[in-house]
């Protein structure tokens, strides 16, 4: 198969990322002698400075972590809602939905300290080591991509007019960064240096220092500074300025914590993700929704019937997220097994028909019978028409292709274009970093939140608060509902498969909402198709023909769905399309190579060889190791 790029192969170390100087910092350190957790550590900060449209230092991570001879395991770095963020608040301030942007959406920030604690546990490098990177990014400049520019131009009225400090930042010289210009943080920058200085005061010894900068980071200036401006009213999406509810003690109360994943296995392989609080069950539903003989046949790779088949378990799927999950663990009606029950998937898998479904159809786990929110019930059904609630929809010219979009020399396939919606909402994005050492430890991480386009900046930090709680709804009784303490149920969704039992394979992608369909389209083109030089083909399947459907309520602002919508890129050929059209999808054409922005490491535990690949699509993810 024609590839963009080799899927690179070596004994010593690989990495992958969305942004070449993360996976070129994660590199660096693997030579410094640094193992899989200090390299993906060091790339994380890394991702905070040079893709800030992106993710930031006050945004959040799953990470999924094998460490070598180990179990699985998932360190969650979401946090939840503050102690302040009540449905009864929201509601008494006339509001039906929490906002898109600024402080009023503030979850409490998770990502620092899930880094910090991956590090203390599961590292050897001090503190020191890993973020000086980061530090000399933000001090020094490092040269702006595209989409940063692309992100500050969509938002600049909003900068300009209600967001100074962000214009101050982004907005230096009244223009957004050009491609290339040096794009310098300082304020950052001495926010990581104090955030060292402290710590190491603090005593001599690594884990040490680790843990006196998690005190800084929820108890000293950092959060001092983070709590008082979330009390300043800013400008958001419902069109008046709010003051957030984050305080000191919320960010004091959290720590990131280790959870056991959910898995499910296919075949000779077992796949782990995060658990309701994430969308990582949705892979997994998708996988048990599979027909035995799929790949085989008329649903050989590739065909139409392979494509359709994963649509419609995709549309399954993602209407029990939108009915099930969420942080409810603690008294959960239904859990990640009753949705992988076999019985269940059996029934669930015979709603699979010839034709496309425009209908939003959660299932009865157990029996019992699932409960829609305002969100589902009422979202705008874009290109179809609908009464209210759950009816079929009747489609427009079903049978017509939709127009041929435009190529997007973007890496964020969901920054909406021009970025902006009339009330000011933005979609942000995500990262993806993968990492696997000579040893056989392994990590999967996708950080996000925080974005530069979220909220306004902490002038004394050089970040914006983040915006998850926008996912969460003000609607008591669901199983995302707001509430105290809650984690927001989140798109991210790092994965992590074993073969035969053996952690082999850590993958992701950015995407919001697509991020399991993508992954899992990536997941099945290695598993189903030939192996390369004798390992698995991750270049192949990341190049490979990409598409993803949005018959859901979107997690975020304004929450639109469009049933029977599939965007495809043009090169799965016109006998594909014209067979889905006949189905009566509606087929969005996008451009050849618009779909998905996949990472993926492996290691063969038989022969110790390690691979890696990253998307070519947005010219900026790469892999690198020898």
């Amino acid at each position: 198969m024609f590839t963009t790029r080799p899927t690179l192969q070596g004994t010593f170390g690989m990495a992958a990322s969305s942004h070449w100087l993360a996976t070129a910092t994660a590199m660096a350190v693997l030579e410094d002698g640094g193992n899989a957790f200090d390299a993906a550590v060091a790339a994380g900060f890394t991702l905070q400075v040079v893709e800030p449209h992106l993710n930031g230092p006050a945004g959040e991570v799953p990470i999924i972590l094998a460490p070598a001879g180990g179990r699985p395991q998932v360190l969650c770095g979401q946090g939840g809602a503050p102690a302040g963020a009540t449905i009864e608040h929201y509601a008494s301030l006339g509001l039906a939905e929490v906002p898109g942007t600024g402080p009023l959406a503030a979850a409490v920030p998770g990502a620092v300290d899930a880094w910090l604690l991956l590090l203390r546990d599961h590292g050897t490098k001090r503190l020191s080591e890993v973020l000086r990177y980061a530090i000399g990014y933000a001090a020094d400049g490092h040269p702006a991509v595209p989409a940063v520019g692309a992100a500050v131009a969509a938002v600049r009225e909003q900068f300009e007019t209600h967001w100074p400090s962000s214009a101050a930042l982004y907005l230096p010289h009244g223009r957004p960064p050009a491609p290339g210009a040096l794009l310098r943080n300082p304020a950052l920058a001495a926010t990581w240096r104090r955030l060292l200085a402290e710590a190491e005061a603090a005593g001599a010894g690594r884990e040490q220092q680790i843990d006196a900068a998690r005190r800084v980071w929820g108890q000293g200036f950092i959060a001092a500074a983070l709590a008082e401006f979330a009390a300043r009213p800013a400008m958001d999406t419902s069109g008046e300025p709010h003051a957030g509810v984050l305080t000191g003690a919320d960010l004091a109360a959290f720590e990131a914590t280790y959870e056991e994943p959910v898995c499910h296995s296919w075949r000779n392989w077992t796949v782990c993700k995060p658990g309701l609080w994430s969308q990582g069950p949705v892979f997994l539903q998708q996988l048990a929704l599979l027909p035995e003989d799929f790949g085989q046949g008329a649903t050989a790779y590739g065909t139409p019937a392979y494509l359709h088949t994963l649509i419609e378990g995709g549309k399954l799927a993602m209407a029990d997220r939108e009915a099930w999950y969420g942080d409810n663990t603690e008294h959960a009606e239904v859990t990640v097994a009753d949705l992988l029950d076999p019985a269940y998937s059996v029934e669930r898998r015979s709603l699979v028909g010839e034709f496309a479904s425009a209908e939003l159809r959660p299932g009865r786990p157990g029996g019992r019978l699932p409960r829609l929110g305002r969100r589902a019930l009422d979202a705008p059904r874009l290109g179809a028409t609908t009464a209210p609630g759950l009816g079929e929809p009747t489609l427009a010219e079903p049978n017509t292709a939709e127009p041929t979009l435009p190529e997007r020399n973007t890496a964020e396939p969901t920054l909406a274009e021009p970025g902006i919606t009339p009330d000011g909402a933005t979609k942000g994005d995500t990262c993806h970093l993968d990492v696997v050492d000579r040893w056989g430890n392994l990590v999967s991480a996708t950080p996000s939140g925080g974005w530069l386009q979220s909220s306004p900046v902490v002038p004394r930090l050089g970040f914006p608060l983040g915006t998850r709680l926008q996912m969460a709804q003000l609607e008591p009784g669901l199983p995302n509902s707001l509430a105290p303490g809650r984690r927001p149920r989140t798109t991210l969704s790092p994965s992590l498969a074993l073969r035969d039992g053996e952690p082999v394979l850590a993958f992701g992608t950015p995407g919001g909402d697509a991020q399991d369909q993508w992954s899992l389209h990536f997941f099945l083109a290695v598993a189903l198709c030939a192996p390369v030089r004798g390992g698995l083909d991750l270049q192949g399947a990341i190049d490979a023909p990409n598409w993803h459907q949005e018959s859901f309520p979107s997690s975020f602002h304004p929450h639109a769905m469009h049933p029977a919508q599939v965007t495809v890129e043009a090169r799965v050929g016109d006998d594909v399309l014209a067979e889905l059209r006949r189905r009566r999808h509606r087929v969005r054409v996008a451009g050849a190579w618009s779909e998905g922005r996949l990472c993926a490491v492996a290691r063969d535990p038989r022969t110790g060889i390690l691979s890696a690949a990253a998307n070519p699509r947005g010219m900026q993810g790469y892999a690198a190791g020898r």
